[in-house]
């Protein structure tokens, strides 16, 4: 059966809340607004939560799922070695469309990170439901609420009719509206480094990390990268 909350009305956005973190802990799967379209998202700890994600999605265990917090604290506990720049980062743009690209700690459990792969994408969403409902179960592993190969949905409509009673949990906050994707930085270089350009803008984040390397800038000191060694980090949340 399907629950579905409008998040828009207190009364309602109180009642998905609760639902949808009980759910989320039990490794269910919910369907969540971001910033610019809907996810589906679980608990991260959960390895069944994340195995039905992932087979929602039609992927297999190659996909790396992002990680949303709802502390900036959190990212300690799931990040290993955080520098003082990743740090500063953190706290000027989160909630936001920041990414940061970490190493997970050796000693978690979960099954976010891609087969083979330590590489953890972790973000603070800016959108105050899905920063809520992180800030309730802890870490959310979140994607895109979509099939490989179709297109992101911006209304809880759409995303009904991909899943339907598949996910029992929609936490409907109206139409969204796109929106330019997260700014990704590499935190494992020192200083970091920017592997996509987005809603942060590249002079934003060195007014907070001024030695943060973009490696498409050519200085007139440094030869140019080469064409096979230009970093494609891909898309690794779902908004």
């Amino acid at each position: 059966m399907i629950r579905r909350f409008d998040v828009r009305d207190v009364a309602e956005l109180e009642r998905g809340l609760t639902a949808a973190a009980a759910a989320a802990r039990r490794g269910e799967v919910v369907v969540v607004p971001t910033e610019s379209s809907y996810g589906i998202a679980t608990d991260a700890f959960s390895i069944d939560g994340v195995t039905r994600l992932r087979e929602l999605k039609n992927r297999g265990s190659d996909l790396p799922i992002p990680v949303m917090v709802g502390a900036t604290m959190t990212i300690d506990g799931i990040v290993s070695g955080i520098s003082q720049a990743a740090r500063s980062l953190a706290a000027a743009f989160w909630p936001g469309q920041l990414t940061l690209v970490g190493i997970s700690q050796p000693t978690l459990t979960w099954a976010v990170c891609a087969t083979d792969d330590n590489s953890l994408s972790v973000r603070m969403p800016i959108h105050p439901v899905t920063w809520q409902l992180a800030k309730r179960v802890g870490p959310l592993a979140l994607s895109g609420a979509n099939t490989a190969g179709a297109d992101l949905p911006t209304t809880c409509e759409e995303a009904i009719e991909t899943f339907d009673n598949t996910v029992g949990v929609y936490l409907d906050a109206g139409p969204l509206t796109s929106s330019a994707a997260s700014t990704v930085v590499d935190i494992t270089t020192d200083p970091p480094t920017l592997l996509r350009a987005g809603a942060i803008s590249l002079a934003s984040l060195r007014d907070v990390c001024p030695d943060l390397v973009d490696p498409d800038e050519v200085r007139p000191d440094e030869p140019s990268l080469p064409a096979d060694a230009q970093l494609d980090p891909g898309d690794p949340e779902p908004a």
